[in-house]
């Protein structure tokens, strides 16, 4: 869907600064910077935070969040709804 040039930038939470999720990050993500290389608290280094956050909690239906398995599906669902000039375009700005 994004091709190959793009990076991937975790925030700072505490489940995504764990040893084990940044060892698998480091595994799977061909260009993953760790969280001692950013900078966790910069709105300017991470726009997906804002614009993108806001669509994709606003496409979810939070009705549905009954057991771990329906949020699981619903975010997978609700994720593919945002289109991807959206995210081209926070990324560009």
């Amino acid at each position: 869907m994004f091709g190959d040039n793009w990076t991937f930038k975790q925030d700072g939470r505490r489940p995504h600064i764990h040893r084990k999720t940044q060892d698998w990050y480091r595994t799977h993500l061909p260009c993953f910077i760790d969280k001692d290389h950013w900078s966790p608290n910069s709105p300017d280094l991470n726009p997906l935070d804002y614009s993108i956050w806001d669509k994709f909690a606003g496409a979810i239906n939070w009705d549905l969040m009954t057991s771990k398995t329906a949020l699981i599906n619903e975010l997978a669902r609700s994720v593919k709804k945002i289109r991807s000039e959206v995210i081209f375009e926070s990324c560009a700005s």
